[in-house]
């Protein structure tokens, strides 16, 4: 029998002071069994960092091909694509491509595994990469936020320019944004 997925609720109070942002969310993320807390983490912080009303998480590790995150609009076309920890260079230059009026980002895991992308992207020509939003955080700061695990979390996550800012059980964390 297989394991099941582990929910975890997620209380959010959300500013993003340069994209004039300030929400309650609630925000709920189902744990793959064979994901870690911390690209938990990072899905939740891509969440924050690309937030837009109707921004969902998709299939995730069940799907390789799907966005772990995405919006659409009430049309059905997508706005929002977003992938987070390793990417690959031609899926992404596929997404744009399959999705020319949405915005496609990727977040990854650490500033070297964004730095790999966009060389492997350089070596197999995969130039529209470039249309995709690409950040990293800092591996240090996932790992911090992963320290507390628990299945429910009030925080707040603040954005001022690219440097998050996230207070969580009377801690605070924060690290930048690398594009």
């Amino acid at each position: 029998m297989a394991l099941g997925a582990t929910l975890y609720d997620f209380q959010i109070a959300l500013s993003n002071v340069d994209r004039g942002i300030d929400q309650q969310l609630s925000l709920k993320a189902a744990r793959h069994p064979s994901e870690t807390l911390e690209r938990v983490w990072l899905r939740v912080l891509a969440f924050s960092w690309q937030w837009e009303e109707r921004l969902a998480f998709g299939p995730g590790l069940s799907d390789a091909d799907t966005p772990d995150l995405e919006a659409r609009d009430y049309t059905g076309q997508v706005t929002r694509w977003i992938r987070v920890g390793k990417a690959d260079p031609l899926k992404i230059q596929r997404a744009v491509d399959q999705n020319p009026k949405a915005q496609v980002a990727v977040l990854f895991d650490s500033p070297a595994r964004l730095e790999a992308f966009l060389a492997e992207a350089r070596e197999t020509k995969a130039s529209r990469v470039s249309k995709a939003d690409l950040a990293a955080v800092e591996p240090d700061f996932l790992r911090a936020l992963s320290a507390v695990d628990e299945r429910r979390s009030r925080l707040a996550v603040t954005l001022v320019g690219d440097h998050f800012y996230v207070d969580l059980r009377g801690k605070s964390f924060d690290g930048p944004l690398t594009r």
